[in-house]
């Protein structure tokens, strides 16, 4: 359950999702990251206080061969006089990831990609308990997924600390089930904040160099206080292991998906109906901004909202909402940042005037024809 992420990064480095194919075991490894100045009395105190809430999950899920795997099937076959046996149609595959505990009735958040097209998910607790988890709601959008199990009783939850108020530099330490290991926590810093890996409309990613590799998926990533502050998701490697370079969902976004998996199984999200492109550095000079910015309209949706309000082809969205639109994902997770049916103001330079229109925004989650 490994896919690849298109990267924009130079060479024939991949941004890889990190559930693992492997078998797991029970043993705990702390590896501190050499660069890092491990605070008086190392971090003991800390593992021991979450590694209870930390969990490890096994999924069963079904794989059927593609078109290319059974034309070459086939083909082997006809150079073997039809002798080979026939491969089964429908197969079954066992996948790791991590996870953790947010609340004493046993929900858990994980990453999407480790329980996609699951058959079953079991939890397994750092007690060596293991449960049946019932998946209570994903979004891919963000590689998101809540998951819960009934434990008999109440079970340690995590905090989630405030991602918008962590710095470059400040400590990270990561806990998770990397290549099947079992509990393993591994200590670094936050490299940067708002990383775009060009894996989906609304990358926010924290980077770490806290060592992350496959089956780490779905893990936290705690501060010095050890709260949460992301949920590790993928890395950036040549080949699969750790160079230091990894990333995670910050934890205020997490927040916002999980109480909508929590309450409707699905996020909602508000929806305009414009395909945008960013604005030449030639339209940036003609209009006297230093730089290119806000995002232009290059066509917009039949009976849409933003058809609805009046936007044209050519328009230049200035600010949605109060938020200013810098470049193209600002539009994009400010407007699904809204609410379904909230009614927004956006300014916008049409012919070198502004103007400002207000729109009532769709929802996301709904077909359009």
């Amino acid at each position: 359950m490994t896919s690849t992420l298109k990267s924009r990064t130079a060479g024939r480095l991949t941004a890889m999702l990190l559930a693992a194919t492997i078998a797991s075991s029970g043993a705990l490894a702390i590896a501190p990251t050499a660069a890092l100045a491990v605070p008086a009395g190392g971090y003991a105190d800390l593992v021991a206080t979450v590694s209870p809430s930390v969990v490890f999950i096994e999924v069963t899920s079904k794989v059927t061969p593609t078109a290319a795997d059974n034309a070459q099937m086939q083909d082997l076959m006809r150079r073997f006089g039809g002798q080979m046996p026939q491969m089964p149609q429908d197969q079954t595959q066992q996948s790791l990831g991590s996870g953790f505990i947010i609340s004493s009735s046993g929900e858990i958040v994980t990453n999407n990609h480790v329980v996609a097209d699951a058959q079953t998910v079991k939890v397994k607790l750092s007690d060596g308990r293991s449960f049946d988890a019932k998946v209570l709601g994903t979004d891919p959008m963000t590689d998101l997924a809540l998951i819960k199990i009934d434990a008999g009783g109440p079970l340690p939850a995590i905090k989630f600390g405030d991602s918008t108020k962590i710095r470059v530099g400040d400590e990270a330490i990561a806990v998770g089930n990397p290549f099947g290991l079992g509990g393993t926590v591994t200590s670094g810093i936050i490299s940067a904040t708002s990383r775009d890996i060009n894996s989906g409309p609304y990358d926010n990613f924290i980077q770490t160099d806290a060592a992350i590799n496959r089956g780490n998926s779905g893990g936290p990533l705690f501060d010095a206080q050890g709260e949460v502050i992301g949920v590790n998701t993928a890395i950036l490697s040549p080949g699969g292991g750790s160079v230091g370079i990894g990333f995670a969902v910050p934890s205020n976004m997490v927040k916002k998906v999980v109480a909508g998996l929590e309450t409707n199984g699905k996020i909602d999200r508000g929806w305009l109906g414009v395909q945008i492109k960013p604005m030449s550095d030639e339209v940036a000079s003609a209009l006297g901004y230093d730089a290119p910015k806000g995002a232009v309209v290059e066509a917009v949706q039949p009976d849409s909202p933003a058809a609805k309000a009046g936007l044209q082809k050519g328009d230049i969205i200035l600010t949605f909402a109060g938020d200013q639109i810098k470049e193209l994902r600002d539009l994009t997770r400010s407007v699904a940042d809204k609410a379904p049916d909230s009614v927004e103001k956006v300014v916008i330079l049409r012919k070198g005037a502004k103007m400002t229109l207000d729109v009532t925004l769709g929802n996301l989650a709904t077909p359009k024809a």
